[in-house]
């Protein structure tokens, strides 16, 4: 099977009925100067952590750079950003469980070194103008020493998204091609809300060097002046023919940047799987493990929305628990709710490009929350969005939306 059809194969297998909710939310780990941890201090504290609660090590390129138990997986980002990623749950209260769990195990061995977690879309000491991303390093993995080159040509933030920036992401499954094409087209409508309502900047009038008029969705418009061939709402999302075949499509037709080859991380630059193959980089006959091509495939694209075998909600900015467990419960409400859904879907129906939701974030970016987008001012789709995701919970659920 060629590894075209093999993206589309493994974007299917995703399919389920289980209903199940994950979420990502990425840490700064900084000193009482808010100043990041180091690389070496980070791996060397992964380490004796993970020997004392019998976690399992994650290692790249000769670093640990996370580890793993039954409920959780830590990863380190380019900065050493401190990822959580929990494994899928059906119970928001589950989530919260764990990421207790999490924090009680961590944040004690960090607080030891005279370091605090910090959820926060950007690094305080960069927002604030008193660093530039160019004095924090980057962990050292090839991955990031090659997107880090690759963005200098690409867009202005390269540097600002790679070491200032963190993020919450919640996933959702999908039982068929029809209810992943729903979904996704309903989310990218609803994220500029999303992003307001759950922006956590450190300081309400900071904005990017060089921009002026927009304090808003910080971390948006540092990722949308990346590189656009991989940020912003997923391309031909509104066509008629989207699907795991458009998916697959826009995919397979990536810049790349690198590639794993014989265990080593190799830079490609701007050619795709597509091209890779056909200059017979790629011998798709030889590929021994098509599957965990497929996900470098996948990861390499940062778009709002990501589909691997879940849709993967990525524009939000980092939260703190509270707030993303209210994210969560908002995300669940409307998107397993059929009812919930097509009564959203009627009142965005005119909303069919990418270029209309980008211009609502724009508007936002502007305003803040005093914008109006879609018709309606933003406190009314506030209380409309988290209205409807009420009538989708049980009452112990639903609490969790107070926080919005």
């Amino acid at each position: 099977m060629r590894l075209y059809e093999e993206i589309c194969k493994y974007i299917k297998s995703g399919e389920t009925k289980c209903g199940t909710l994950g979420i990502e939310i990425e840490h700064f780990v900084v000193d009482d100067k808010g100043f990041p941890i180091s690389f070496e201090l980070m791996s060397e504290t992964i380490k004796n952590v993970a020997e004392k609660f019998g976690f399992k090590l994650i290692s790249s390129d000769g670093h640990v750079v996370g580890c793993s138990n039954e409920e959780y997986v830590i990863t380190l980002e380019p900065s050493c950003q401190f990822e959580i990623s929990i494994n899928p749950v059906c119970e928001i209260s589950r989530m919260e469980t764990i990421y207790n769990e999490f924090y009680l195990t961590w944040e004690p061995e960090f607080i030891k070194l005279g370091y605090k977690f910090i959820a926060k879309a950007y690094l305080p000491l960069v927002e604030k103008g008193v660093i530039t991303p160019d004095e924090i390093p980057l962990s050292p993995k090839k991955r990031y020493e090659y997107m880090d080159r690759y963005f200098e040509h690409t867009g202005k933030c390269g540097k600002y998204m790679m070491r200032a920036s963190a993020s919450a992401q919640v996933s959702i499954d999908y039982c068929c091609e029809e209810d992943l094409v729903r979904k996704f087209r309903l989310i990218q409508k609803i994220s500029p809300i999303l992003m307001i309502l759950f922006e956590n900047k450190y300081e309400e009038d900071t904005v990017l060097p060089g921009v002026i008029d927009r304090p808003h969705l910080f971390r948006t418009q540092q990722w949308d002046d990346l590189d656009p061939d991989r940020t912003g709402f997923f391309p031909h999302s509104f066509d008629d023919d989207f699907g795991y075949k458009s998916i697959a499509d826009t995919i397979y037709n990536l810049p790349l940047i690198l590639l794993t080859k014989d265990g080593d991380s190799v830079y490609v630059g701007d050619k795709s799987a597509k091209q890779l193959i056909e200059e017979g980089v790629i011998k798709e006959d030889e590929v021994a493990d098509k599957t965990s091509l497929v996900e470098h495939f996948l990861s390499m694209g940062f778009y709002h929305l990501r589909v691997k075998t879940y849709i993967e909600i990525r524009m939000v900015d980092s939260l703190p628990i509270d707030r993303a467990l209210g994210l969560v419960a908002l995300i669940k409400g409307i998107m397993y709710n059929l009812d919930n859904m097509k009564t959203l879907e009627e009142e965005l129906a005119s909303i069919d490009s990418e270029d209309k939701i980008q211009a609502a974030v724009i508007d936002i970016e502007k305003a803040g929350r005093d914008a109006s987008i879609y018709g309606k001012p933003l406190s009314e789709w506030r209380d409309r969005l988290v209205g409807l995701a009420k009538s989708g919970l049980n009452c112990d659920e639903a609490v969790y939306l107070d926080i919005i």
